[in-house]
């Protein structure tokens, strides 16, 4: 997947947002302000939360690495060619997307499930 594609999917899931933020970071969030992907304008890097359990398994594969400031909140990151394919990453968005809306209010949750 390039990463107009992977925009794309994002922009697909239940109550996303995109905005542009310091400087050149294209933020997915949902509900006001609870990212869940981002990609760095300036360098193409990819990055996006995924499960605590699996954090370091992720971490440990070829062409992926801690997410800079955001790996404590067990976000990955990838430069491109990204080393997974298409099934693989539209997954793996798929969960960042709901570990974020698991963390809502059950209220604001409504509309937001898979």
């Amino acid at each position: 997947m390039n990463k107009d594609e992977i925009a794309d999917f994002c922009r697909q899931l239940p109550g996303v947002k995109e905005d542009i933020k310091w400087g050149g970071v294209q933020v997915f969030y949902v509900d006001q302000s609870k990212m869940f992907a981002l990609f760095n304008l300036n360098k193409d890097g990819l990055s996006f939360k995924v499960e605590k359990e699996l954090f370091l398994g992720y971490v440990d594969r070829p062409g992926i690495r801690p997410s800079p400031y955001l790996a404590r909140a067990h976000w990955i990151n990838m430069q491109p060619p990204y080393p997974m394919g298409a099934e693989e990453l539209q997954d793996l968005l798929r969960r960042a997307h709901q570990l974020v809306v698991a963390k809502l209010p059950k209220k604001r949750q409504i509309g937001l499930l898979l």
